[in-house]
């Protein structure tokens, strides 16, 4: 009995870091999309597939919270972790579509900074999330945490400083209205790694 309980723990830290590791996959995707610039319409579908597969992980680690009448954290804190994790992919998938739909061709500066800090967000998260298995990692996941928490006012920092560049600068009106939603998109990718890094602190408290 006590060895399939343990297997089951196990296997939702396996799903936990399966998912982390989709949305490190997707924002590095959307970052190379960034950088070059071509083969759009292949990357956005790359994106999309991983979107699928961070879907599927979701939805296995819900069936399973269902189906567990012992969890190995609180079923709140598994949900919303879950929910969290595949928000941040969604964004990643949302923001390669409106390059897309909008046929952004000239990726700016800070677009580019902004995807970095995405990156550099969804590593953390990974970071983070991989270490939950085990409380006495406490004090590094909080290390990890401070640092998404920096990086997303970085990202706040720099989508403010895009936004007045682009109201100042650009007058052509639909390209306002795509750089300002995709700005938007990526800043949220890191608000929503901040979600998971609050979570992510919040049962190490109530677990340690």
């Amino acid at each position: 009995m006590f060895g399939g309980l343990k297997g089951r723990s196990k296997e939702f830290f396996e799903l936990f870091n399966a998912h982390a590791e989709q949305a490190v996959l997707a924002a590095r995707e959307l970052a190379a999309l960034m950088s070059s610039g071509d083969d759009l319409e292949r990357r956005v579908f790359e994106i999309e597939s991983i979107e699928k597969r961070a879907d599927e992980i979701a939805h296995t680690a819900i069936d399973l919270l269902h189906r567990s009448f012992i969890t190995p954290l609180d079923r709140i804190d598994i949900h919303r972790l879950v929910s969290r994790l595949d928000d941040i992919v969604d964004l990643i998938e949302d923001t390669s579509q409106s390059i897309l739909v909008y046929h952004v061709t000239a990726i700016t500066p800070e677009c580019r900074r902004l995807c970095e800090i995405c990156v550099a967000c969804a590593e953390k998260v990974r970071s983070a999330v991989s270490m939950l298995s085990d409380m006495s990692n406490a004090q590094a996941i909080f290390i990890v945490c401070q640092d998404i928490d920096r990086l997303e006012s970085e990202a706040d920092h720099v989508m403010r400083a895009a936004m007045a560049a682009l109201f100042r600068n650009e007058t052509d009106g639909k390209r306002v209205l795509a750089m300002r939603s995709i700005y938007e998109e990526l800043e949220t990718v890191t608000d929503r790694c901040e979600d998971v890094a609050n979570i992510v602190q919040g049962i190490v408290i109530k677990n340690s």
